[in-house]
């Protein structure tokens, strides 16, 4: 028996990781729908201009970046405990990606995800906190890093489960669709949810029912230790994707205006009814796959190959072309970074504990009415 060869491969990503095929050919309703709306969603957001917009962009994955560099010193200082996966590489897909939403919209995450608990604004000493395991966590202290929630940021998880976060997207945006609310929810999940059957399920009924639903793949090229091309026969997660019926492309994912550019595309065509959308997010995470991973799976080249096109680093030197950010300007954006994360370390350091006899809260109820 003749297997066919993948279309495309990790060794084929890892020597060209800034392809950005184009999206397949729009319906005529999508068509329509975009030439009476013009592209003015495609842009960055009316207010400080493109410049002011970048350095918005630059701050927002600095954040992030120094964030989750505290956290490995803080985790090998034992401060922080439990599981705790990295986002390190991956800034510009989660803030990217929520430029396009609005605070109405509904995010729902993976275990790898306080950049984009970040990037939807919870703060960082809400998030610090919880890593400590403190009462003033956005979870209350009792989800740690991979369970990150703020209902009042339409933020549901942070979930452990691969691909246990998809189903629930799906009923959010279900809830949305059933109510006539013009919201949009975003799922972001790993190309490790592809081996799953919650997504094809969710994609399944998403398209059948034309949810809308932002699909967000951040194919790092990994699933924990295992590449991609070792699990999925079909290495093109957006054609496969495209197979269900909906609009589905891949993304230079260490691009953040790319990432943001397809982002407001694809929000745009689930906003005018079309169904839901798939965005494959070409990535790579520069550590490993947990604070427990020896990362023997992969080469360091590969890493290295990829650190060339680190996200920060892309945007820093189009801005330094631009003449739009100097020595002085980075260093004042750095500066807030870091007297905002000491701010929040200092803050969950001072944070209490749970007391004992709480263990019990949010558990169970002596009553009907106390569960509502």
């Amino acid at each position: 028996m003749t297997v066919a060869r993948p279309t495309r491969t990790r060794k084929d990503q890892a020597k060209d990781p800034a392809r950005d095929p184009a999206p397949p050919k729009s319906s005529k309703k999508t068509k329509r729908a975009k030439r009476a709306k013009g592209s003015a969603s495609a842009g960055p957001p009316p207010g400080r201009g493109a410049a002011g917009h970048r350095t918005d962009l630059l701050e927002s994955m600095l954040r992030i970046r120094r964030f989750e560099e505290r956290c490995v010193e803080l985790y090998s200082a034992a401060k922080i405990r439990g599981f705790v996966h990295l986002y390190i590489g991956e800034e510009a897909v989660a803030v990217g990606i929520n430029e396009a939403l609005t605070p109405e919209d509904a995010v729902v995450s993976t275990y790898r995800e306080h950049g984009h608990a970040l990037a939807r604004g919870i703060t960082a000493e809400a998030v610090m906190a919880e890593m400590y395991g403190r009462t003033t966590g956005s979870s209350g202290g009792r989800g740690g890093s991979m369970h990150l929630f703020d209902a009042s940021r339409r933020f549901y998880g942070g979930n452990a489960i691969v691909a246990g976060g998809l189903p629930l997207a799906a009923g959010l945006a279900l809830a949305d669709h059933m109510r006539g609310q013009p919201n949009v929810t975003c799922c972001f999940f790993g190309d490790g949810a592809f081996a799953e059957g919650e997504f094809h399920e969710t994609a399944n009924l998403a398209a059948l029912w034309k949810l809308p639903l932002l699909l967000v793949c951040e194919n790092n090229l990994y699933a924990m230790g295992t590449a991609l091309e070792r699990h999925e026969a079909q290495t093109d997660l957006a054609m496969r994707a495209a197979s269900y019926g909906m609009v589905a492309w891949a993304v230079d994912g260490m691009d953040v205006e790319a990432v943001e550019h397809a982002a407001r595309r694809a929000v745009e065509g689930i906003r005018t009814g079309t169904g839901p959308h798939f965005l494959e997010l070409r990535t790579y995470r520069f550590r490993a796959h947990s604070m427990y991973d020896p990362d023997r799976y992969r080469q360091k080249a590969e890493v290295e190959r990829w650190k060339e096109r680190d996200p920060i680093s892309l945007l820093t030197d189009r801005m330094r072309e631009n003449g739009e950010l100097g020595d002085r300007d980075l260093a004042r954006i750095e500066q807030r970074v870091t007297d905002e994360i000491d701010h929040a370390v200092g803050a969950a350091e001072q944070a209490p504990e749970e007391p004992v006899e709480h263990l019990l809260h949010h558990v169970t109820s002596s009553s009907t009415e106390e569960v509502w």
